[in-house]
């Protein structure tokens, strides 16, 4: 088998293949880095599934961390490198949805049969180079499904996240759900609010992840988004938000976004159609490599549209006043909801209340633009912009006005120091209170705008202002 992974992780694994092949173990490769090697992928790690027990996986390593004895889990450390290595098990008894009461050692077939999908129960050999397929993985892996292993229903309620992983695997990998598994995902599809949200928001963190390479696929229709009843097309992050629609799980994971699917908006602004495929658009053109809270971003700036729809009786167009103060609000409820972390709630919620400012930016006083070119999360807000003209009206002049007044502000001076304080008001006569405050927010956009550029200069036009 041959892989593109980085050689000295892929060299650990084979290493503890033969230790445990040479103390009278059987050992495996098992999950994920056998599906990603057989689709000529670069596994991000490697798990080995063995015969030994835990306490013999220990002896036979110098560095080990056991991360769930319970379950005959042990992590390998070799340096900077690990892998994680596990004693074939059987689990029964799933009485929470979210894991098992009983765990018995068994053998690699039954560990296999124990596994969630089809194409993650597969096993190789990298001594003998040969795969071993108890589940039926190579078909689908070839037939680009994701199928259950044994009666779908019975693999969702041992774990109801596996509702979410069935979406994300389907949408990464651009592959369909095989259709008893989404039925019953449809089926279970309330039960995901069994899991934390911390494991929830894991799973959705990944599903949504700009892609690490451009993706060649087909862009979806603007005016039609595909059902999972047809082949699967479009960027990953935009498969799967269409995959959680479809799958029922929307309701029960954002709920706010399940609100954009019958939210129509204005055609003139919007010929894409409702907010969802709006949403939907913005995610297909997320570039390679974009900043992790970018699609983040996509999802929470029009959520408040929902709740400030307003249709003009007269015209019929449609309005969202106020959309983006409330977003703010609700994209920081959702997040916090989704335990998030705070710094991250912040940016994107700022992000939101921002966005709307953009469409003004080649009209805007010079001081004005240069406060929004100096905002930290400006590069997120103006990629969000970006994504946002491209899922509407298509122009991108206004973006590459702003990329130019970037550019120009990077051989601009420093931003200088405010001219002066509120005590040097206070000592020209001002009372302390808001008007003060308004004062010297009207001073520092002169100052940035270099209407006036020294404090005596700073001072005189204070002190008229103050005195009337």
């Amino acid at each position: 088998m041959a892989g593109t992974a980085r050689p000295s992780l892929e060299i650990l694994a084979l290493n503890i293949v033969r230790c445990l092949r040479n103390a009278g173990h059987s050992a495996f490769w098992v999950g994920g880095c056998v599906r990603d090697f057989l689709l000529g992928r670069a596994p991000g790690d490697y798990d080995i599934a063995t015969s030994a027990r835990p306490e013999a996986i220990e002896a036979l390593f110098k560095r080990t961390v056991a991360v769930g004895r319970k379950f005959g889990v042990i992590v390998v450390v070799e340096g900077e490198l690990q892998c994680q290595v596990a004693t074939f098990r059987a689990e029964a008894d799933y009485r929470d949805g979210r894991r098992p009461e009983t765990v018995v050692f068994s053998d690699a077939r039954a560990d296999a049969l124990r596994r969630d999908f089809t194409i993650n129960g597969l096993f190789y050999d990298p001594l003998e180079k040969k795969v071993h397929d108890w589940v039926g993985g190579e078909a689908d892996l070839r037939a680009r499904r994701i199928r259950t292993i044994g009666p779908p229903g019975e693999r969702f309620a041992e774990d109801y996240l596996r509702l979410l992983r069935a979406v994300r695997f389907a949408a990464r990998l651009g592959f369909t759900l095989e259709p008893d598994t989404l039925a019953a995902l449809q089926q279970y599809a309330p039960r995901i609010r069994v899991i934390s949200a911390e494991r929830v928001r894991e799973e959705l963190v990944k599903l949504f992840a700009p892609p690490e390479t451009p993706d060649r696929g087909q862009r979806l229709p603007r005016s039609a988004l595909q059902s999972e009843a047809e082949a699967p097309i479009g960027a990953p992050a935009a498969r799967g938000l269409v995959l959680l629609r479809d799958s029922g799980l929307l309701p029960h994971t954002l709920s706010e976004v399940a609100a954009t699917i019958s939210c129509e908006q204005s055609p003139e602004y919007h010929p894409e159609g409702t907010v969802f495929q709006h949403l939907c658009l913005m995610l297909e053109y997320l570039p390679p490599g974009a900043d992790p809270l970018l699609p983040w971003a996509v999802l929470m700036h029009d959520i408040a549209k929902p709740v400030t729809a307003h249709r003009d009786a007269r015209t019929g167009a449609i309005h969202f006043y106020g959309h983006e103060k409330m977003g703010a609000t609700l994209a920081t409820e959702i997040l916090t909801r989704l335990r998030f972390p705070r710094k991250q709630i912040e940016t994107v919620a700022q992000v939101v209340r921002y966005h709307m400012q953009f469409k003004d930016a080649p009209k805007m006083r010079p001081a004005t633009l240069r406060r929004m070119l100096l905002r930290s999360t400006f590069p997120l807000e103006l990629e969000l912009h970006r994504l946002d003209c491209l899922a509407s009206h298509g122009g991108l002049a206004g973006y590459d006005f702003l990329v130019a007044q970037a550019e120009a502000l990077k051989h601009q001076p420093p931003l200088r120091s405010p001219l002066l304080t509120g005590q040097d008001l206070i000592d020209l006569g001002m009372a302390p209170g808001p008007a003060l405050g308004q004062l010297l927010a009207e001073l520092r956009e002169k100052q940035l705008a270099d209407e006036i550029k020294t404090k005596s200069a700073a001072r005189a036009w204070a002190r008229r202002r103050i005195t009337g």
